[in-house]
């Protein structure tokens, strides 16, 4: 069959889907995407938008255990577990903690790395092919510290990390101060990522779209899908509250929401969502001129020329889509802190959403064993800006049956047994 003639039919507007529609095309395929919401929102819009191909290892470690559980005594703390009767969440919970050990933990970093060390290069290329303005810059990212014994104790997670890849350097804080003038006083210590880059990612969903179209992609918002309907172990078409869309062959791109579609993948997912925050501020005076990582208390700040972003937390509260004014007062709270910015500017946008959060921090990219002409790419942690160009070319790739650029073995659904 002539590939022209093809159409895929891509479940989930975020950067993995997007992502996933422009390697299709660039295929021959025609494509559709089929979005519950809008095109480009959730945790494609509101996250800060850092590129980090050094941030190979996974949160699976009994230190984060014991920081968060910790943490959890604390109402403006970085991570929470909304108390409630949550049997899938007590067994994910229980699944991460027995997958904390030096094994898992090296699997799942070289996972992570074979999908994020080109990231960088495959953002500046399709930005300069496409003329894509996202506020695209290659500065570095700086991670800050105002504890001297966590400031020491990092280099041991820097040494863990350059085994896998490039790592950060030590900067003592003068240097600090003179590579970014925007840290406070208090700051003692950084490490800087000198790979790292950053962009505005709501701009950046926004191109993509406009790319998209120009390419003839159809995008299908407000459309909630149901199922599949299948015919000898292939999907013939997507049951969706707009009827039937059918299609050769399709991609579940999904996110954190993948798991509230169990029956219509044939098998429980094991992701969670985690909430996590941003708020977006404009006007902002004595902004830093590199994204900064306010490391005791893991949020970040993202400065942009067109506006600045604070972002951060970790809350497993399932699906509750309120925003917590506690959470936003701890990411005001960090900025004042780590920073001394002349004038904080007027707030643009208060927002929460989902990352989708895997036992062992590692995608699933895989096809359905019950629909060979069905991919799944969803559970993309927090690195889904930062895995989304290889992820959109590998499940591209699984689809059409063009020979994968990585190994997709580490991203397959049947690892959790």
């Amino acid at each position: 069959m002539n590939r022209l003639s093809l159409h895929a039919v891509v479940i989930g507007g975020g950067v993995i889907g997007a992502m996933t529609a422009y390697h299709l095309t660039q295929a021959g395929w025609r494509v559709t995407i089929v979005e519950r919401n809008g095109f480009g929102q959730g945790s494609s819009w509101g996250n800060c938008g850092i590129i980090l191909p050094s941030h190979v290892l996974t949160l699976n470690t009994v230190d984060n255990l014991a920081l968060g559980l910790r943490w959890m005594l604390k109402k403006d703390a970085p991570f929470a577990i909304r108390p409630r009767f949550d049997p899938a969440l007590f067994s994910w919970l229980g699944r991460f903690a027995a997958g904390c050990t030096e094994k898992s933990r090296r699997r799942s970093a070289l996972a992570v790395a074979a999908l994020i060390g080109t990231a960088v290069e495959a953002y500046d290329a399709l930005i300069q092919t496409e003329n894509i303005g996202c506020d695209w810059q290659r500065k570095g990212a700086i991670h800050l510290f105002r504890n001297a014994a966590a400031f020491a104790r990092h280099a041991a997670v820097e040494m863990e990390t350059q085994r896998f890849g490039p790592g950060c350097v030590p900067l003592d804080a003068r240097t600090v101060r003179e590579i970014e003038p925007a840290a406070a006083p208090g700051v003692v210590g950084a490490w800087m990522d000198e790979n790292a880059a950053h962009l505005r990612p709501d701009a950046l969903m926004a191109e993509l779209r406009r790319v998209l179209a120009r390419q003839g992609v159809s995008i299908l918002e407000n459309t909630a899908w149901h199922s599949f309907r299948t015919e000898r172990g292939r999907a013939k078409a997507a049951n969706t509250s707009r009827g039937e869309v059918r299609a050769d062959a399709f991609v579940v791109a999904g996110g954190a929401w993948a798991p509230l579609h169990c029956a219509a993948i044939g098998r429980r997912i094991p992701i969670q969502p985690g909430k996590g925050y941003s708020v977006t501020l404009s006007g902002t005076e004595g902004a830093p001129e590199h994204p900064c990582f306010f490391e005791e208390t893991r949020s970040v700040a993202t400065p942009w020329k067109s506006g600045f972003r604070l972002g951060g937390m970790m809350e497993f509260a399932g699906y509750d889509d309120r925003i917590d004014p506690i959470r936003i007062a701890a990411l005001f709270s960090a900025a004042g802190r780590y920073l001394r910015l002349r004038k904080l500017g007027r707030v643009e946008e208060q927002w929460c959403g989902w990352r989708p959060m895997t036992l062992d921090g590692v995608p699933i990219i895989d096809r359905l064993p019950g629909a060979k002409n069905v991919v799944l790419a969803a559970g993309h942690n927090m690195l889904g800006i930062s895995m989304a160009p290889a992820t959109g070319r590998l499940a591209a790739e699984l689809l059409t049956g063009q020979p994968p650029h990585v190994d997709p073995a580490p991203y397959r659904l049947d690892r959790f047994g």
